[in-house]
C-alpha cells in the first residue's frame, strides 16, 4: 500500500527552483575579486564597475558615498551600492585613486 504525499513533491519543485536562483545570484557575485567590491554608477542608466576597498578609505571617494547616502539611504536600486554620479566623474576619480595605490 502506497501512501501519497503531494506537498513533498511541490516542496521538491520549490527547492529545485530556488536553488537554481541561488546558483545564477551567487555567479553574478563571483566575478568580484577578493578585496573588491562592485558599485553602480551613472544617473540614468547604471554601470557597474569593481573597485579595491582601498578606495573606501579617501575622503574623494567618501564624498560620494555621502551623496549616494543623501539621495538613497540604505535603499539602493540596484541591489548594490549605487552612486548618483555621471561616469565620467566616478572614472576620472578611480583613475586618480589608482595612481595613488
Amino acid at each position: 500500500m502506497a501512501i501519497r504525499l503531494p506537498g513533498i513533491t511541490n516542496a521538491k519543485n520549490i527547492l529545485r527552483r530556488s536553488n537554481s536562483f541561488a546558483k545564477k545570484a551567487a555567479s553574478a557575485f563571483m566575478d568580484v575579486p577578493k578585496g573588491h567590491l562592485a558599485i553602480y554608477v551613472g544617473e540614468g542608466q547604471k554601470k557597474r564597475f569593481v573597485v579595491p576597498v582601498s578606495f573606501l578609505n579617501h575622503s574623494s571617494f567618501q564624498q560620494l558615498l555621502g551623496k549616494a547616502e543623501e539621495e538613497f539611504g540604505f535603499d539602493h536600486p540596484m541591489g548594490g551600492l549605487t552612486i548618483p554620479c555621471s561616469e565620467d566623474i566616478f572614472t576620472d576619480l578611480t583613475s586618480r585613486l589608482q595612481e595613488l595605490l
